[in-house]
């Protein structure tokens, strides 16, 4: 590709306020403009792109490859004043010898959507000078061809010379828009097509949408934002279906309360009452914690208690039974023996109905306040039916007694 450095001269006159060209005069010359610049930069990552108003001439942007500085910089100017087409070009040229590349080739590229209020002798002047300096020119007629179509065919014919052909005048009618017109123009592919440019429609590139987005910038955005999100809802039901196994394998906490709260530590207690290697814990099903009251945990935990500690009183009086031999040298009898484990029972009955018994064991448990009304109404019911269950085992024993 050739390298170039080019400055657009964009026509900034109160004549760019018409509405012949959709919208406006000046917006669809900004599309154009945000065309030829994609155009340039995409052909060379080493060409730019420069910007000049041709109504109260001023440099907007100096050569630069920043696209996006130099369409900032354009939809900042608004229609003022009259056109000074001969001034423009002039700066624009001054532009291009101050370039950094001086092995670029010089090429100006004017917008020219008013009446030149110059005359053709010094139009001729200028594009002899042009010439000379081996500058090219492409200019872009458009809203008042039938005043200017004459005085810019003799000023292109001027540089181009008798064989020249770098320079080009490209009039465009009213009811046309710009971009359209100038995507299949020798001022963005070139007489030959070798200025075409890959993803610049009418060239050979696609696009992602199907249509430039320099072209409407607004509608490219909605349209990347909508697939954006259409990408994101497809992902947001994807994901649960794909983390569902996942959650279900992952064991779940026993409880989700803060571990000083209450309920906490009544669970906690109950987990440790119920340890799974004593055989109590393995025989009793475990109820439903939800489903109880908190009288009824408390009281649960206070069974759970006290059935370890029968079993841990079973385990010693039968250690006691049977050392009671060896320490003793009489025999005793089967019904000694039996009468005397009796006994032995019945005296630990009464000791888990004693309540400063049951009131040392509450103050073990974790997470129970033996203070609490809950807790000593719980000790209150168990203790009375402890007596009750010793009252009736003691008729029992007496009644089996008298038949005996």
């Amino acid at each position: 590709m050739v390298l170039e450095s080019t400055v657009v001269c964009v026509d900034t006159s109160e004549y760019m306020r018409n509405g012949d060209f959709i919208p406006t005069r000046i917006q669809a010359q900004q599309d154009a403009v945000n065309l030829i610049c994609l155009s340039k930069t995409r052909s060379n990552v080493e060409n730019t792109v420069g910007l000049i108003t041709l109504a109260n001439v001023k440099v907007l942007v100096t050569l630069s490859s920043d696209v996006g500085r130099i369409l900032a910089s354009l939809h900042q100017a608004q229609p003022k004043g009259d056109l000074s087409f001969i001034t423009g070009i002039r700066v624009a040229h001054l532009a291009l010898k101050h370039r950094m590349g001086k092995n670029h080739r010089m090429r100006i590229i004017a917008f020219v959507g008013s009446p030149i209020l110059n005359d053709d002798k010094e139009l001729v002047k200028l594009a002899k000078k042009l010439k000379k300096e081996k500058v090219n020119v492409d200019l872009v007629n458009f809203g008042e061809d039938k005043a200017n179509t004459d005085k810019l065919t003799a000023f292109i014919d001027t540089i181009n010379g008798s064989d020249g052909t770098g320079s080009h005048l490209v009039t465009i009618p009213p009811g046309t828009l710009l971009s359209d017109a100038l995507m299949n123009s020798p001022i963005i592919v070139g007489e030959d097509g070798t200025g075409a440019v890959p993803g610049l429609p009418g060239t050979g590139g696609d696009f992602e949408f199907g249509f430039d987005p320099s072209t409407d910038p607004e509608l490219a955005m909605a349209l990347r934002i909508s697939m954006e999100e259409q990408r994101q809802r497809q992902e947001d039901t994807t994901q649960p279906g794909d983390a569902t196994p996942m959650e279900d394998a992952t064991p779940k906490p026993t409880t989700e309360a803060p571990a000083d709260s209450e309920e906490a530590l009544l669970e906690q207690a109950l987990a440790m009452s119920m340890d799974p290697d004593a055989p109590s814990a393995m025989e009793t099903p475990m109820p439903d914690l939800n489903t109880m009251s908190e009288e009824e945990q408390i009281a649960y935990a206070m069974q759970m208690s006290l059935a370890q500690s029968s079993e841990l009183s079973g385990l010693i009086s039968d250690s006691a039974a049977s050392e009671i031999p060896m320490e003793t040298d009489t025999p005793v009898s089967m019904d000694g023996e039996t009468s005397k484990a009796e006994g032995e029972n019945e005296d630990f009955s009464e000791l888990m109905s004693d309540p400063a018994f049951l009131q040392s064991v509450m103050e073990n448990l974790p997470g129970v306040d033996i203070s609490s009304e809950a807790v000593r109404d719980a000790m209150g019911t168990l203790t009375q039916q402890q007596q009750q269950q010793s009252e009736e085992k003691k008729k029992d024993d007496a009644k089996s007694k008298d038949k005996k």
